[in-house]
């Protein structure tokens, strides 16, 4: 069963940054998804298994980064230029094959990660 332990979330106010981590068991393509009440999982962005190419959602391009540590296993987003509506519970999933922005393609998820953007 692979494992997938998020760390990184928190309060920041708007203009801030904050930066999330995800430890996997193994090595796979990665990516963060984010979800507020009510609302569908939104896909945030992606990287490939080597790491080599990136995916973004288009309400963070610019702002956001994805990356990756093969020798750990871990991914990182970069969050940056924070706004309140970025404001999610962010989830950190693994893919065997990436189909990068479709949360049912997904094939394991983190627990979940709370990021709140204040005004």
């Amino acid at each position: 069963q692979v494992q997938l332990v998020e760390s990184g979330g928190g309060l920041v106010q708007a203009g801030g940054s904050l930066r999330l981590s995800c430890a996997a068991s193994g090595r796979y393509a990665m990516g963060w998804f984010r979800q507020t009440p009510g609302k569908e999982r939104e896909f945030v962005a992606a990287i490939t298994w080597s790491g080599d190419v990136t995916y973004y959602g288009d309400s963070v391009k610019g702002r956001f980064t994805i990356s990756k540590d093969n020798a750990k296993n871990t991914v990182y987003l970069q969050m940056n230029s924070l706004k309140p509506e970025d404001t999610a519970v962010y989830y950190c999933g693994a893919y065997r094959i990436i189909v990068p922005t479709t949360s049912t393609r997904v094939d394991y998820w983190g627990q979940g990660t709370q990021v709140t953007v204040s005004s």
